[in-house]
């Protein structure tokens, strides 16, 4: 009788799931602008109640093993309910570009997966003597809760979703900052810290003998390194305070109405995010270059292309009527630091630029 009520089990699991794989697809297609847009609130109130409905079925295994009917129609129950969330979440992607549609579908998936591991377990458990899986699942109800729960922090507009990604970038930005400043210059030739550091590893043969070669790693930049590693420092800086602008110019577009729902303010916006992304890149580049030998011809490229990045960045926030003093200022700021940070990579490389005339020249003229 229990291994028949278990293949029963079983049998009805792997319907409800495949009808939970079938409707999930739904999320990976655009709905038609003409559909009503749900609000991620009511998202969010479906939510609680498959928390709610996952306690139950958790309830169920506090003492002995539950009636399997009690089990199936608590299943369907559930499945049944997880099916209109993805429904309600299927239709609260109207208007959504792909960055809120991105973040809606991992947090909606979320739920699914937890789901998913709940009932496997229920099923797997069932008649079992071994109080393993019994006891793992209010562990696994807790997970959907906390998977519920989450979805108050999802982002319900294009213009929050975009702007925690552009905050992303900026995070991404202050690593290669912090990195940037531990670049040290090259010891003075008369420091002899080293070479007393030589001489007692001498002395010590058990001692590691590489310490001076550590502590020196990335400490070796001349003067005339150190000065332009200093300029992309103040680039990197300014950069950051311009996302920051930027962000706060986006978020201020929410007072606007409508706008969040425009197609052509929501592409406008995800231009704006690629931008941003495309100046992390490049941000990415600089900080490899510093470390010498320095690459001046990639550096150069990278502060025109930067520059190239902040005069689009501009044009598209007056397009969407959310430019600031503070944002223009930042944008001034940026392109003199980038513009010194320039013209210093060219000045301390005049030899870079004859490579290319000295490999044309004919030896036989």
């Amino acid at each position: 009788m229990g291994r028949a009520a278990k293949e029963r089990l079983n049998r009805a699991l792997s319907e409800h799931l495949n009808t939970i794989h079938e409707t999930f697809q739904v999320l990976d297609q655009t709905p038609a602008s003409s559909l009503t847009k749900v609000s991620w609130n009511e998202v969010i109130q479906l939510g609680e109640q498959l928390s709610k409905q996952a306690t139950t079925v958790g309830m169920l295994w506090t003492g002995e093993t539950p009636e399997i009917k009690a089990l199936e129609e608590n299943m369907a129950a559930y499945f049944n309910t997880l099916q209109g969330f993805l429904l309600l979440s299927h239709g609260s992607i109207v208007g959504a570009g792909p960055t809120l549609s991105s973040c809606i579908h991992a947090s909606v998936k979320q739920v699914v997966d937890c789901s998913f591991m709940l009932f496997k377990e229920c099923v797997a458990s069932y008649g079992s003597r071994i109080k393993d899986g019994k006891l793992s699942i209010p562990q696994l109800v807790g997970t959907i809760w906390d998977a519920c729960s989450a979805l108050k922090k999802t982002p319900a507009t294009n213009i929050t979703a975009i702007g925690r990604a552009m905050t992303q970038v900026a995070v991404s930005m202050k690593d290669v900052l912090r990195e940037m400043k531990e670049l040290k210059p090259a010891s003075d030739p008369a420091d002899e810290t080293c070479y007393q550091a030589s001489v007692k590893a001498e002395k010590s043969p058990h001692d590691s003998d590489d310490s001076c070669e550590e502590d020196d790693l990335g400490n070796d930049l001349s003067p005339e390194e150190m000065k332009i590693a200093q300029l992309a420092m103040v680039v990197v800086s300014e950069m950051l305070v311009l996302i920051k602008e930027l962000i706060r110019s986006i978020t201020g577009l929410l007072k606007q109405e409508n706008l969040d729902n425009s197609s052509d303010s929501v592409n406008a916006l995800e231009r704006l995010l690629k931008l941003c992304q495309e100046i992390g890149e490049q941000v990415d580049e600089l900080g490899a270059c510093l470390y010498p030998p320095q690459e001046a011809p990639v550096m150069k490229a990278a502060s025109e292309k930067i520059s190239s990045i902040v005069d689009e960045m501009q044009v598209d926030v007056e397009n969407l009527n959310g430019s600031s003093e503070a944002f223009f200022q930042a944008c001034i700021a940026l392109m003199n630091s980038l513009e010194q940070f320039k013209t210093e990579v060219e000045s301390s490389s005049p030899a870079d630029d004859l490579i290319p005339k000295i490999q044309n020249l004919d030896v036989n003229n």
